[in-house]
């Protein structure tokens, strides 16, 4: 997963997506860099671990991006990897209403975190 990330932003395709979404992420308040980590939880733990990480690595722990990145960890889940892997070891077959709502959790989660940080630490 990391080495498609990192090929994902090697091609430039996290730029074409970074611009295109950057007037939503703006009206909430959200730093383009926390992105891409966005888009990866919902999908990948550890994709989105190492995306923190190089984050961190980058900014810092104390910088506005080092700790949104990790509220944001701490505020969604895996939403994909909770329908397939515990869905499928309790042979749940109708999961119609699952997969909107977790994303409609993420989501909020996401937002929320941007804002509580925001916040609490500043702008």
């Amino acid at each position: 997963m990391l080495v498609a990330i990192g090929v994902f932003r090697a091609s430039g395709a996290m730029d074409v997506v970074t611009k295109i979404l950057s007037p939503i992420t703006s009206l909430i308040g959200m730093p383009a860099e926390v992105l891409p980590m966005a888009l990866m939880r919902p999908l990948s733990g550890g994709g989105a671990t190492g995306i923190m990480s190089d984050l961190i690595t980058n900014y810092g722990p104390d910088s506005l991006i080092g700790r949104m990145a990790s509220v944001m960890m701490g505020s969604t889940e895996t939403t994909f990897y909770v329908l397939a892997v515990y869905f499928g070891s309790v042979a749940i077959k109708k999961t119609r209403h699952a997969l909107p709502a977790g994303l409609v959790a993420d989501a909020v989660g996401l937002i929320t975190a941007v804002i509580v940080t925001r916040a609490m630490f500043g702008a």
